[in-house]
Order: structure tokens, then C-alpha cells, then sequence
């Protein structure tokens, strides 16, 4: 055996075979991903930020990725994003709407959470509860900031209408999140 193959894989990305193709697919594979979550979108009457499972695949695809594959994924979604691919949630692209921090920070988010998964932070529940957790945190301070920039909004009103409507929500996913990504590590060692 080689030491190459003896060596534990880092992130779940990391047990596909192959190199820079590999990784390519993944980035682009992961935007695409993210983007078309981001279409099972539903408004809101009371808050520009709709509901979406953008931010459960964001955090998936970082996790799964690592940190760099996960940087680089949600960059590409961004900026294709930007660009003009009407990709972001509510079928939005550009950069002037009042969630675009948001999509900023799924970019931050995807490297903070492949980075805690590279140390094996997704591969035991309560550890996974906390990555999740954490991406979260993330995605909220620059979906908060951006509804400042972008709105009227005050930072308190921001977060009223930004982030406590949606913990509930983002707590079931955290848990469905702790549940799987354990049970994905367990079930690609059983396959070793």
C-alpha cells in the first residue's frame, strides 16, 4: 500500500479518486449545487430575505469540499452570480438587492466550515452541530451588515428581520446537518 492511499481523507470531497479534475468538477459541481437550492425559494411579506436551502447546501458543500475546493466553489457562485446568472435566491443575480450580503458571506462560511472539517469537525454529531453552527454565525453577520448597507435598516432591525425568523428553520437543518455528515463518513469507511 502506498502512502498515498494510506493516508485518512480530510474532507469527504477527498475520498473521490483523481487530482485537479477532480477538484475542478467539485468547485463547479458545488455552485451549480448551491444555485439550485437557492431556486427552492419562499418569500417573506415581512423581510427581504426569503426562506431557501441555500444556506444548508452552502454549508454542505464547504464541509464536504474543505476549504479551498469550498472558497473556491462559493466564489465561482458569486461571481457568476454577479455576472449576470440569475442564480441567487428568488432568481436575483447582480450585486445591488438587499440580500447580497448574504451571498457574500457564503463565500466566508464555506472556508471557515472546510476548514473545521479538514480537522474532523463533521464527522462526530455534537462536532458537526457546532460547524454547522458556526457557518451560520458567519452568514448572519454579513447578511446582517449587507441589509444595513443595503437598506434603510438599523442593525437591530436588520437582525430582527434578517436572522430571528429564520433560527428555527436553520436549527432543523444544523440537526438534519449533525445527523448526515457522521453518517456519510461512517457509511464511506464501511466501504474501505
Amino acid at each position: 500500500m502506498s502512502s498515498i492511499t494510506s493516508v485518512s481523507p480530510r474532507t469527504l470531497a477527498d475520498v473521490i479518486p483523481g487530482g485537479l479534475a477532480r477538484s475542478i468538477a467539485l468547485v463547479v459541481g458545488g455552485a451549480v449545487f448551491v444555485g439550485l437550492t437557492a431556486q427552492v425559494s419562499i418569500p417573506l411579506w415581512f423581510t427581504p430575505v426569503p426562506l431557501s436551502l441555500q444556506t444548508f447546501s452552502v454549508l454542505l458543500v464547504g464541509t464536504a469540499l474543505g476549504s479551498r475546493r469550498g472558497l473556491a466553489s462559493m466564489a465561482l457562485y458569486l461571481l457568476v452570480g454577479m455576472a449576470g446568472v440569475p442564480w441567487f435566491a428568488e432568481g436575483k443575480s447582480g450585486w445591488q438587492f438587499a440580500t447580497i450580503g448574504y451571498v457574500v458571506g457564503f463565500v466566508a462560511a464555506a472556508w471557515l466550515v472546510g476548514l473545521l472539517a479538514e480537522r474532523g469537525a463533521d464527522r462526530k454529531p455534537l462536532r458537526a452541530a457546532g460547524l454547522m453552527v458556526v457557518g451560520n454565525l458567519v452568514i448572519y453577520v454579513f447578511g446582517v451588515t449587507g441589509l444595513v448597507l443595503m437598506t434603510s435598516m438599523t442593525p437591530a432591525v436588520a437582525v430582527a428581520k434578517g436572522v430571528l425568523p429564520f433560527l428555527l428553520g436553520d436549527a432543523i437543518k444544523i440537526i438534519f446537518a449533525a445527523a448526515l455528515l457522521p453518517a456519510t463518513w461512517k457509511l464511506v469507511g464501511s466501504r474501505k
